[in-house]
């Protein structure tokens, strides 16, 4: 039996790592599933916890209020010293692109433990966007043994890194195993669907929802309040919609979103705060569009038939742009409104978008990598 570190700190990583942690769970003739948070989210990553019922076996706690990369990394790289030393793992399981992940495959590294990385070759060549995903996504692949590709494309930007191709697996994104899952939970519990429709009372089904998300750094500043502004403009000129924003806690979020649009709530704009993840996930299934800077988002919404609109300049994920589910509009306030307001108005480009089908994955993931790491062991090529 093989002892697996699943190690994350978001609650994007969480969510994600979540299938994984599940099928290594079902598999215990094969498999010790050890679970180590550092709580780089703390409120919002127990949610998740929850959600899929995850019990850490060690939890280092790392959040602190108004901590910056070199505290959050320090302390993850710090407490993952013990952590792989008491558990002596064959394989840490990494994700995505956080400051949890680049630091723990560091520890890993140190501890000459070997690696795999879920969600690996994501890129988008410009290593201050996103920032500071981009430079941790390239770290933890230049460390790790193990590539689990989500995508063809993503296989291929490992490749032309040099990795191994032996080492790469196109297994599909998690994050669609995870929609999936929570989609059963919400359609097998009516009391989960009255809660919801409870909580989210205050819209009004016969209005057109437009979901909002932001949170990335590279949009602080200009970038939000361009955000801002474009949105006001939207809700001004479509009375037959309504903006539900659930806005992320960090200052420089929260501080443009709550001033420049604080006094239109109870009109078609709502701001809320940040919601769990089930809760989530029937928003994007009642939505009518999605307009966000999210990575997440972009692997989920196309499985819910449901149109994004990317406040970015440039995506890691650009599956979903040539596949036309996902639209990148910038941040710049004219465009956004003149982004949101064409496909409120144009069916044939609303219909094109929602039937452009998922290119991420078809909700087996997760059985896919833990199939290869139990094949790879049973190789004997560790």
């Amino acid at each position: 039996m093989r002892k697996i570190l699943s190690i994350f700190g978001t609650r994007p990583e969480a969510i994600k790592m979540a299938p994984v942690v599940k099928e290594l769970e079902r598999r215990p003739d094969d498999f010790t599933s050890i679970v180590c948070v550092t709580a780089q989210h703390r409120e919002m990553l127990d949610q998740v916890l929850a959600d899929f019922k995850i019990r850490p076996d060690f939890d280092l706690d790392v959040m602190k209020a108004g901590q910056d990369l070199f505290q959050i990394t320090s302390a993850v790289l710090t407490g993952l010293r013990d952590v792989i030393a008491q558990s002596r793992p064959d394989l840490i399981l990494v994700h995505g692109d956080t400051t949890t992940t680049m630091a723990a495959a560091l520890a890993a590294f140190y501890r000459r433990t070997k690696i795999g990385h879920v969600e690996a070759g994501l890129r988008t060549r410009d290593k201050f966007a996103p920032y500071p995903e981009e430079m941790n996504r390239r770290v933890t692949g230049a460390i790790a043994d193990l590539h689990f590709a989500p995508t063809p494309g993503a296989r291929q930007n490992l490749i032309e890194e040099a990795v191994d191709p032996k080492a790469i697996y196109v297994t599909g994104n998690t994050a669609v195993d995870a929609l999936f899952a929570a989609l059963a939970l919400i359609e097998k519990d009516p009391g989960l669907r009255e809660r919801f429709a409870a909580q989210f009372s205050f819209l009004d089904p016969e209005k057109r929802l437009i979901l909002v998300t932001g949170h990335r750094r590279e949009n602080f500043g200009e970038g939000f309040q361009n955000i801002c502004r474009a949105l006001a403009e939207v809700a001004s000129n479509q009375p037959g919609v309504q903006i539900l924003y659930p806005v992320h806690l960090n200052p420089n979020v929260c501080g443009p979103v709550r001033k420049v649009l604080g006094n239109m709530e109870g009109a078609n704009i709502f701001l809320i705060d940040p919601v769990e993840y089930l809760a989530f996930v029937y928003l994007m299934n009642r939505s009518y569009m999605i307009v966000t800077d999210s990575g997440g988002i972009q692997e989920e919404a196309p499985s819910l038939r449901k149109p994004v609109l990317i406040m970015r300049e440039v995506t890691e994920r650009p599956e979903g742009v040539k596949a036309g589910a996902i639209k990148i509009i910038g941040t710049k306030a004219a465009r956004i409104c003149s982004s949101i307001e064409r496909l409120l108005s144009d069916t044939i480009e609303y219909q094109e978008m929602t039937s452009a089908g998922n290119p991420y994955g078809d909700g087996k993931a997760a059985e896919r990598i833990v199939g290869i790491i139990h094949d790879h062991f049973s190789g004997s090529q560790f």
